[in-house]
């Protein structure tokens, strides 16, 4: 089949090289608004260069939209208009407004839309949703995650990263739904910019915990930490009824254990690509069957609306600084 991916930045350039050893792949055409970027990217990878979004959609059989996030809903829209198949990277806007405007657009056109929220992917998560879902755990009684990126991002990214909760935080609140296969409905968050200080200067958040409570009666706890000097830290702990299980904990998490006979992590993990890796292929597999009509969509607009409405939530609660409800669709 062939592919259009529009955006060749980083995120863009990574599910390029995925793309091209597909074996359902036989081309791949880049647009990208900075020519070079699409050239340079095109080169590496030995795919073609489009001209324009219009030349690019006329020619493929699905897209992947892996471009700014200013820019997802727009594109979005432009597919569903072309009637093609879609993979978007998450969030489809940084607003509901806009992301229910993409929306109507993709259920007027009827076309397949998988959200890249990549951990759903991970095997890890995958094996805890099963037994979630088995009845092995028993009753679902609590979540504890934890999210700790290696380095903090650069000052100029903050402003327009859309806060903590959409862009860090964001993923765990879809990996939530996806591992307990229920629904948000009240949020408290609370955060602080101890640590890097810079942050506070553009109301946001360096470090937070937030509180869920789900529709079951369980609840859930949501670390995140703009910086981690051991390194890069994903993982979740599921408590039931019956049983207790745990993801992301091997000898590369960046824990250090103070227990006699504890020893420090071995290469721990610096960055989300070591730790996720795998799963940006076993994505693409799913888009690929995705496209042939195989599956549904693995990861929905509306779980990419879900996962929004839980950050947005976490926002006001922080201004409010108590509870608040998740407002529903």
């Amino acid at each position: 089949m062939n592919i259009g991916l529009l955006g060749a930045g980083r995120i863009g350039a990574l599910h390029a090289q995925t793309l091209v050893r597909h074996p359902a792949i036989s081309r791949l055409l880049v647009f990208d608004p900075i020519v070079a970027r699409s050239t340079e990217l095109a080169a590496t990878v030995d795919a073609e260069v489009a001209g324009s979004v219009e030349e690019l959609l006329a020619a493929v059989d699905a897209v992947f939209i892996a471009s700014s996030t200013d820019s997802h809903a727009g594109f979005l829209v432009q597919a569903a208009r072309a009637g093609l198949p879609v993979f978007c990277e998450k969030p489809i806007a940084s607003d509901l407004e806009s992301t229910d405007r993409a929306i109507e657009a993709v259920d007027r056109a009827g076309i397949p839309v998988l959200m890249g929220f990549n951990r759903r992917f991970d095997a890890g998560f995958q094996r805890a949703r099963a037994v979630v879902a088995d009845g092995t755990l028993g009753q679902l009684m609590l979540v504890v995650g934890h999210h700790h990126d290696h380095r903090p991002p650069p000052e100029e990214y903050i402003p327009v990263s859309g806060g903590q909760y959409k862009d860090q935080l964001i993923h765990d609140f879809d990996l939530l739904r996806f591992v307990t296969g229920d629904e948000v409905v009240a949020v408290h968050a609370a955060g602080s910019s101890v640590g890097l200080e810079m942050v506070a200067k553009y109301a946001d958040t360096a470090v937070s915990i937030v509180t869920l409570w789900l529709r079951s009666g369980a609840m859930a706890v949501l670390c995140g930490a703009r910086q981690d000097p051991v390194g890069y830290d994903v993982r979740m702990e599921v408590f039931g009824t019956a049983d207790s299980v745990a993801v992301g904990m091997d000898d590369r998490t960046p824990i250090r254990s103070l227990e006699a006979g504890g020893h420090d992590p071995v290469d721990p993990y610096r960055e989300w690509l070591a730790r996720f890796g795998a799963s940006y292929q076993t994505e693409v597999d799913a888009f690929v069957s995705m496209v042939r009509g195989e599956i549904d969509s693995p990861c929905t607009v509306y779980d990419a609306r879900a996962a929004l409405s839980i950050a947005e939530a976490c926002s006001r609660s922080l201004s409010k600084g108590g509870p608040v409800e998740v407002r529903a669709a």
